[in-house]
């Protein structure tokens, strides 16, 4: 890798083996999402051949990650959420808590420290947004009741993790000291926090809500096809990177609400389609990303340890997410479209443990392991789609 350019080599390289293995996987008839994984597999440090730079890489999907959920954004009316808040509250909750206490159980049962297998459980609770919504547009369903419900869902775990992640250091310090639990300490976090995102949530919906209409439609009157595709990349990672900076939430939650406030104006509907060709070519480096992180030592090392992350992933979520929505009185064809599409784990998984390992609160052995099985969960939910398709 070239030490001089290196965010350039990393781009450059990441498209070109991305494109070269999407194109092998897809001359096989397998989805190209597993080219890309595979692709960052050959690039990863920890395999013999090219090396990308892990950290330039990851900064530059999670620009794919903000385009895809400012595109969600502008597809997601308030009355979708409404339609969908009841099963995408109780159902995100539930399914979080019980995937993530069982697995807390099993690998704390195994011999594990209760903080890694605290961090486990939880990073084995949520799911892929990016993955998730790749896969409904691939198959045509992201219309469907079934991915607006999704992506409620999503929503929900994503802002329980915003949590998760701003509470996790005060813990640790809390239990490096040994000092006891401070709850009062920790309500008053959580109520900064809550507090932070509800004012971000407020000022998009009430101030941003009238000024972003008004100048994007002032820039779509020039007909300058590179000033609107700038503007929109302006608007998706400006508002994802003010959440994130001034109200501490994630890039993520910025830029959807980004989409949210403009989805419902004239302009809004004109400039969807400006976000696809931006969205999808960073979007890949997300993939490309998860395969840097692979370590295929511990294939051979941990064998019993992968298998049982990816049987409370595909499994365990699968029957979890499949039983709320038939409680919801759902269809049977519905509840298997969402538990399967649940049944992976997501861009805010990958964030905990690398905190986690940061953090020296979760072992080589448990980080490489969830990073293998998110790996082969991915690959397998995609032809787990394919196979729902048909």
């Amino acid at each position: 890798m070239d030490a001089i350019h290196p965010i350039i080599s990393t781009l450059v390289i990441s498209i070109i083996f991305a494109f070269t293995f999407g194109f092998m996987a897809s001359y096989a008839k397998l989805p190209a999402i597993v080219g890309y994984i595979f692709a960052g597999i050959f690039l990863s440090p920890n395999t013999p051949g090219l090396i990308a730079d892990v950290e330039i890489t990851k900064q530059l999907a999670e620009i794919g990650i903000i385009l895809l959920l400012f595109d969600v954004g502008l597809h997601l009316t308030i009355d979708d959420l409404l339609r969908v808040k009841k099963i995408a509250i109780i159902g995100a909750l539930s399914q979080m808590g019980l995937t993530a206490i069982l697995s807390l159980w099993l690998i704390n049962f195994l011999g594990f420290a209760l903080s890694e297998a605290i961090i486990f459980g939880l990073s084995i609770a949520v799911a892929s947004t990016i993955l998730l919504i790749k896969q409904f547009d691939q198959y045509h369903l992201k219309s469907s009741e079934t991915a607006k419900i999704a992506i409620g869902w999503l929503v929900v775990e994503d802002i329980m993790m915003i949590f998760i992640l701003v509470l996790l250091p005060v813990l640790v310090e809390i239990n490096h000291r040994n000092l006891s639990i401070d709850f009062k300490e920790i309500s008053k976090i959580l109520l900064e926090v809550m507090l932070k995102i509800v004012l971000f949530i407020i000022a998009m919906i009430t101030i941003a809500k009238k000024i972003l209409p008004i100048f994007m439609m002032e820039i779509y009157k020039q007909r300058s096809m590179e000033l609107i595709s700038l503007a929109v990349l302006s608007v998706a990672t400006g508002f994802a990177f003010i959440a994130h900076i001034f109200f501490n939430a994630s890039f993520a939650l910025g830029a959807f609400l980004a989409g949210f406030v403009l989805n419902k104006s004239l302009i809004g509907r004109k400039i969807v389609k400006k976000t696809i060709p931006l969205r999808d070519i960073f979007s890949v480096l997300f993939f490309i990303s998860v395969g840097l992180l692979f370590d295929p030592k511990i294939i051979y090392n941990q064998p019993l340890l992968i298998l049982i992350a990816l049987f409370l992933i595909v499994v365990v979520k699968f029957l979890i997410s499949f039983v709320i929505m038939r409680c919801f009185k759902k269809n049977i064809q519905e509840s298997i479209l969402l538990s399967v599409g649940l049944a992976q784990i997501g861009e805010f998984s990958f964030v905990l443990i690398a905190l986690g390992n940061k953090m020296n609160i979760l072992s080589q052995d448990l980080y490489d392991a969830l990073i293998c099985s998110a790996i082969i969960c991915i690959i397998i939910n995609t032809f787990l789609f394919r196979l729902i398709k048909k």
